[in-house]
């Protein structure tokens, strides 16, 4: 910003001097108590009986422009609904307050405004101001729309600004929070309860993540932040009498970032007694097509390049086969050593070297090549530690994973309720551990304990946010309010 004579000048000080010109005329710059009695977006729907009726309005807003015209200012002034013009005149304001108004107010401060709505001459819809109060002053100017703001760390840092300037932003949350409502309310309308469930915990079991430890003061114990929104918190809620539960919350995974992965986000898991992995894989797509329609109003989308239609038919995928199929490797039969050269031909980075993470990661290169989509099925038992193996063939699991676009978006499968099973296969996943896999699965010995009081036959599934990512085309990160960052070295300014 430059004044008369060409200089530049620090925006934020003169800001300030308004401001303590404010206190000394003895206006509040922050007052708490605000008169409105029309939402901007009212006031549009309303307007030609408004206009009839010569009612004065009352509403607020943040300042967006500021327009001087000699004796006239116009202004938008927008709200949480919309945004109107305003129009501010010395005539109908008194010297004083126009004065006042052109000299003590800027663009980004929040005002609230009474008078009455009128059309320019060319015909739009605005509000001719009879008296003005300020109800928050801005000391730093919003970013121009077209070249603030374009660093993408600087959107996520100033979320804030970016939800200002970028309206396609703030639908991305609106939509994000109509969402998890059609979720929720999908899970109801199925006779679920909605349940809450420790996010600390001393053992951090229902996936293979390497968790987040803090410190318990009172009990002097580290603990966990939990990798699944209570797995096996759930299941004891089956043992104890639910048949249909489910919740949503947040998850804490101490991993890599990636367009698809973040260290802190939601998901749902449900869970329903009496029934197997085929029910929960019937719900589960009926609910995505649910969401498809309730929130994006269709069924085909794109993302990252992949075309799928969710109304179309859902092929299963073998596991086994098709990893065979796009690598040659049959991760049932085929030794780690054959792995590992396929993997080091194939130019694949991996972490650990145990026949769990490679058989996983062998899948994970052939899972991207999958538009979707398709339910995979038939698991290895080795890398599904709390799926019930298949009766015809105990290598494999009766689990599912959802593929869209060369990625997993959601898992289910018939719960291990053999208590003897799983704790085998926890002494397995305890062996990993004390190899140095920081993925492998903390072992629960009170929830074997649970087990051994019996469990009903029950299914279960999850998602993540992944999917509305997804559905928008959009990484995890953009459709995150506000997603970690490192913080600045210096953030005095």
């Amino acid at each position: 910003m430059l004044n008369d004579t060409g200089e530049k000048i620090n925006e934020r000080e003169e800001r300030l001097k308004k401001l303590a010109e404010l206190k000394n005329k003895g206006l509040n710059p922050y007052p708490a108590k605000v008169n409105r009695d029309y939402e901007i977006a009212k006031v549009i729907s309303d307007f030609e009986k408004l206009l009839k009726s010569a009612k004065d309005v009352a509403i607020v807003g943040r300042l967006r422009s500021i327009r001087s015209h000699g004796n006239l200012i116009f202004a938008n002034l927008e709200d949480g609904s919309a945004n109107i013009q305003i129009a501010l005149s010395k005539k109908e304001l008194g010297d004083e307050s126009y004065k006042d108004f052109v000299k003590l107010i800027d663009h980004g401060d929040f005002i609230q405004v009474k008078g009455n709505v009128f059309n320019t001459h060319k015909g739009e819809q605005s509000v001719m101001v009879k008296s003005w109060t300020l109800l928050s002053k801005a000391l730093r100017p919003i970013p121009d729309a077209w070249f603030g703001l374009k660093d993408e760390e600087e959107r996520y840092r100033k979320r804030y600004l970016d939800l200002i300037l970028n309206p396609e932003t703030r639908d991305i949350f609106y939509k994000r929070a109509k969402f998890w409502e059609v979720t929720r309310q999908f899970m109801k309308k199925h006779g679920f309860i909605e349940v809450e469930t420790p996010t600390l915990e001393i053992t951090t079991g229902g996936a293979e993540a390497n968790p987040f430890k803090t410190h318990h003061d009172d009990y002097d114990q580290d603990i966990f932040l939990r990798i699944s929104v209570g797995e096996l918190w759930q299941k004891r809620l089956m043992a104890a009498g639910y048949e249909k539960t489910f919740e949503i919350g947040r998850v804490y995974r101490n991993e890599g970032s990636s367009p698809e992965h973040l260290q802190e986000f939601t998901n749902l898991e449900f869970y329903l007694a009496y029934a197997d992995y085929e029910v929960s894989m019937k719900l589960a797509q009926e609910l995505y097509r649910e969401i498809a329609i309730q929130v994006f109003g269709k069924t085909k989308f794109i993302t990252k390049g992949f075309e799928y239609d969710l109304a179309a038919e859902w092929p299963r995928l073998d596991y086994r086969e098709e990893v065979k199929k796009q690598t040659g490797i049959d991760v049932l039969k085929d030794s780690e050593a054959d792995m590992k050269k396929k993997l080091a031909k194939l130019k694949v980075v991996y972490e650990g070297d145990n026949r769990e993470r490679l058989v996983d990661t062998l899948w994970k290169y052939c899972r991207r090549n999958i538009a979707g989509p398709v339910f995979l099925v038939d698991h290895p038992k080795l890398v599904s530690p709390l799926a019930k193996a298949k009766p015809d063939n105990p290598e494999l699991t009766e689990r599912f994973q959802i593929i869209i676009a060369g990625s997993e978006i959601g898992n289910g499968f018939s719960e291990l309720n053999d208590p003897v099973d799983q704790r085998q296969r926890f002494e397995l996943q305890q062996e990993l551990i004390d190899r140095g896999d920081k993925e492998a699965m903390m072992p629960d010995w009170e929830f074997v304990e649970m087990l051994e009081y019996g469990m009903p036959p029950t299914t279960g599934f999850g998602f993540g946010e992944r999917l509305f990512a997804f559905l928008m085309d959009k990484t995890v990160r953009e459709t995150t309010l506000f997603p970690f960052l490192k913080p600045k070295m210096d953030n005095k300014d």
